[in-house]
Protein backbone atom coordinates (compact mmCIF):
# COMPACT_ATOMS: atom_id res chain seq x y z
CA UNK A 1 0.00 0.00 0.00
CA UNK A 2 1.03 2.97 -1.27
CA UNK A 3 -0.49 6.50 -0.03
CA UNK A 4 0.67 10.14 -1.03
CA UNK A 5 1.24 13.59 0.57
CA UNK A 6 -2.25 15.16 0.55
CA UNK A 7 -4.25 11.93 0.93
CA UNK A 8 -6.54 11.36 3.28
CA UNK A 9 -6.30 7.59 5.05
CA UNK A 10 -8.44 5.64 7.70
CA UNK A 11 -6.47 4.52 9.96
CA UNK A 12 -8.26 2.44 12.30
CA UNK A 13 -8.33 3.48 15.82
CA UNK A 14 -8.29 7.49 15.12
CA UNK A 15 -10.71 7.58 11.89
CA UNK A 16 -10.00 9.88 9.18
CA UNK A 17 -6.38 11.40 8.52
CA UNK A 18 -4.65 13.11 6.50
CA UNK A 19 -1.16 11.82 5.26
CA UNK A 20 1.15 15.32 5.68
CA UNK A 21 4.59 14.03 4.81
CA UNK A 22 6.51 11.00 3.69
CA UNK A 23 9.92 11.09 5.90
CA UNK A 24 12.97 9.30 7.16
CA UNK A 25 13.56 8.84 10.77
CA UNK A 26 16.38 6.87 13.03
CA UNK A 27 14.51 4.56 15.71
CA UNK A 28 16.58 2.69 17.92
CA UNK A 29 19.25 2.64 14.84
CA UNK A 30 17.53 1.60 11.99
CA UNK A 31 16.83 4.13 9.30
CA UNK A 32 12.91 4.06 8.89
CA UNK A 33 10.46 5.78 5.90
CA UNK A 34 7.78 6.74 8.17
CA UNK A 35 3.84 8.09 7.00
CA UNK A 36 3.14 11.52 8.76
CA UNK A 37 -0.51 11.20 9.33
CA UNK A 38 -2.47 14.32 10.82
CA UNK A 39 -5.64 13.93 13.00
CA UNK A 40 -7.06 17.36 12.75
CA UNK A 41 -10.27 16.30 14.92
CA UNK A 42 -8.43 14.72 18.12
CA UNK A 43 -5.15 17.46 17.27
CA UNK A 44 -2.27 14.34 16.70
CA UNK A 45 0.00 13.53 14.55
CA UNK A 46 0.90 10.31 14.10
CA UNK A 47 3.91 8.76 12.40
CA UNK A 48 3.02 4.96 10.57
CA UNK A 49 6.33 2.86 9.61
CA UNK A 50 5.73 2.53 5.56
CA UNK A 51 6.25 -0.95 5.82
CA UNK A 52 3.90 -1.61 8.51
CA UNK A 53 0.94 0.47 7.10
CA UNK A 54 -1.08 -2.09 5.83
CA UNK A 55 -0.78 -4.56 8.90
CA UNK A 56 -1.87 -1.56 11.13
CA UNK A 57 -4.90 -1.87 9.05
CA UNK A 58 -4.80 2.08 7.73
CA UNK A 59 -6.25 2.30 4.40
CA UNK A 60 -7.48 5.04 2.00
CA UNK A 61 -11.02 6.56 1.80
CA UNK A 62 -13.68 4.30 0.83
CA UNK A 63 -14.85 3.93 -2.36
CA UNK A 64 -18.62 5.20 -3.93
CA UNK A 65 -19.54 1.48 -3.88
CA UNK A 66 -19.08 0.72 -0.47
CA UNK A 67 -20.30 4.32 0.82
CA UNK A 68 -24.07 3.50 -0.97
CA UNK A 69 -23.74 -0.16 0.97
CA UNK A 70 -22.85 1.50 4.18
CA UNK A 71 -26.31 4.02 3.39
CA UNK A 72 -28.04 0.78 2.34
CA UNK A 73 -26.78 -0.67 5.94
CA UNK A 74 -28.29 2.36 7.66
CA UNK A 75 -31.82 1.77 6.10
CA UNK A 76 -32.08 -2.03 7.33
CA UNK A 77 -33.34 -3.37 10.40
CA UNK A 78 -31.80 -2.61 13.45
CA UNK A 79 -30.37 -6.10 14.85
CA UNK A 80 -29.49 -6.26 18.53
CA UNK A 81 -28.88 -9.35 20.11
CA UNK A 82 -30.14 -10.70 22.77
CA UNK A 83 -26.95 -11.28 24.58
CA UNK A 84 -25.56 -9.23 27.61
CA UNK A 85 -24.83 -5.67 27.24
CA UNK A 86 -20.60 -5.73 27.86
CA UNK A 87 -20.70 -8.28 24.72
CA UNK A 88 -22.94 -6.56 22.63
CA UNK A 89 -20.22 -3.36 23.71
CA UNK A 90 -17.05 -5.16 23.17
CA UNK A 91 -18.61 -6.46 19.45
CA UNK A 92 -19.44 -2.39 18.70
CA UNK A 93 -16.23 -1.03 19.90
CA UNK A 94 -14.83 -3.56 17.84
CA UNK A 95 -16.73 -2.59 14.93
CA UNK A 96 -15.91 0.75 15.86
CA UNK A 97 -12.41 0.38 15.63
CA UNK A 98 -11.97 -1.79 12.63
CA UNK A 99 -12.25 1.16 10.67
CA UNK A 100 -14.35 -0.33 8.19
CA UNK A 101 -17.10 2.03 6.64
CA UNK A 102 -19.92 -0.75 6.63
CA UNK A 103 -19.43 -2.24 10.43
CA UNK A 104 -19.28 1.07 11.81
CA UNK A 105 -22.39 1.92 10.19
CA UNK A 106 -23.92 -0.84 11.27
CA UNK A 107 -23.20 -0.04 15.08
CA UNK A 108 -24.53 3.50 13.89
CA UNK A 109 -28.10 1.29 12.56
CA UNK A 110 -28.10 -0.54 15.85
CA UNK A 111 -27.83 2.43 18.76
CA UNK A 112 -29.62 4.77 16.69
CA UNK A 113 -33.16 5.70 18.90
CA UNK A 114 -36.10 7.62 17.82
CA UNK A 115 -38.00 10.07 19.82
CA UNK A 116 -40.32 7.76 20.39
CA UNK A 117 -37.80 4.59 21.41
CA UNK A 118 -36.46 4.75 25.38
CA UNK A 119 -33.53 7.00 26.10
CA UNK A 120 -29.77 4.74 25.88
CA UNK A 121 -28.00 4.40 28.62
CA UNK A 122 -24.62 6.06 28.79
CA UNK A 123 -22.00 3.84 27.65
CA UNK A 124 -24.75 3.17 24.87
CA UNK A 125 -24.49 6.96 23.55
CA UNK A 126 -21.20 7.14 23.84
CA UNK A 127 -20.62 4.11 21.60
CA UNK A 128 -23.35 5.49 18.90
CA UNK A 129 -21.44 9.13 19.01
CA UNK A 130 -17.97 7.39 18.53
CA UNK A 131 -19.79 5.45 15.73
CA UNK A 132 -21.58 8.42 14.16
CA UNK A 133 -18.54 10.20 14.24
CA UNK A 134 -16.45 7.89 12.54
CA UNK A 135 -19.36 7.60 9.67
CA UNK A 136 -19.72 11.23 9.49
CA UNK A 137 -15.97 12.20 9.00
CA UNK A 138 -15.39 9.72 6.68
CA UNK A 139 -18.23 10.46 4.46
CA UNK A 140 -17.65 13.87 4.41
CA UNK A 141 -14.29 13.32 3.61
CA UNK A 142 -15.19 11.25 0.32
CA UNK A 143 -17.47 13.53 -0.69
CA UNK A 144 -15.80 16.34 0.07
CA UNK A 145 -18.17 18.15 1.49
CA UNK A 146 -18.86 19.41 4.86
CA UNK A 147 -19.35 17.40 8.04
CA UNK A 148 -22.88 18.78 8.57
CA UNK A 149 -24.32 17.88 5.37
CA UNK A 150 -23.05 14.28 6.26
CA UNK A 151 -24.41 14.25 9.56
CA UNK A 152 -27.87 15.28 8.03
CA UNK A 153 -27.07 12.87 5.35
CA UNK A 154 -26.83 10.09 7.80
CA UNK A 155 -29.63 10.99 10.55
CA UNK A 156 -32.21 11.43 7.59
CA UNK A 157 -31.21 8.11 6.17
CA UNK A 158 -31.65 6.78 9.97
CA UNK A 159 -35.16 8.87 10.31
CA UNK A 160 -36.76 7.68 6.99
CA UNK A 161 -35.89 4.04 7.45
CA UNK A 162 -36.98 4.09 11.14
CA UNK A 163 -40.48 5.84 9.52
CA UNK A 164 -41.01 3.52 6.81
CA UNK A 165 -40.06 0.49 9.52
CA UNK A 166 -42.88 1.63 11.90
CA UNK A 167 -45.64 2.80 8.79
CA UNK A 168 -45.02 -0.86 7.82
CA UNK A 169 -45.27 -2.61 11.49
CA UNK A 170 -48.55 -0.94 11.87
CA UNK A 171 -50.23 -1.89 8.85
CA UNK A 172 -48.84 -5.33 9.62
CA UNK A 173 -50.31 -5.31 13.19
CA UNK A 174 -53.75 -3.63 11.71
CA UNK A 175 -53.92 -6.42 9.24
CA UNK A 176 -53.58 -8.74 11.97
CA UNK A 177 -56.03 -7.28 13.49
CA UNK A 178 -58.67 -7.21 10.95
CA UNK A 179 -57.79 -11.00 10.34
CA UNK A 180 -58.54 -12.33 14.38
CA UNK A 181 -61.57 -9.71 13.82
CA UNK A 182 -62.69 -11.55 10.85
CA UNK A 183 -62.35 -14.91 12.92
CA UNK A 184 -64.16 -13.88 15.55
CA UNK A 185 -67.37 -13.15 13.24
CA UNK A 186 -66.69 -16.34 11.34
CA UNK A 187 -66.60 -18.60 14.54
CA UNK A 188 -69.68 -16.27 16.18
CA UNK A 189 -71.58 -17.44 12.77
Amino acid sequence: MSFKVGQHIIYPAHGVGEVIGIEQEVIAGFDIEVYVVKFEQDKMTLRVPTTKAGNSGMRALSNDLILKDAFTTLKGRARVKRTMWSRRAQEYEAKINSGDLILVSEVVRDLHRTEAQPEQSYSERQLYERALDRMVREVAAIRKSPRDNAMDDILDTLTKARTRQAAKAAEAAEAEEEDNDNGENEAAA
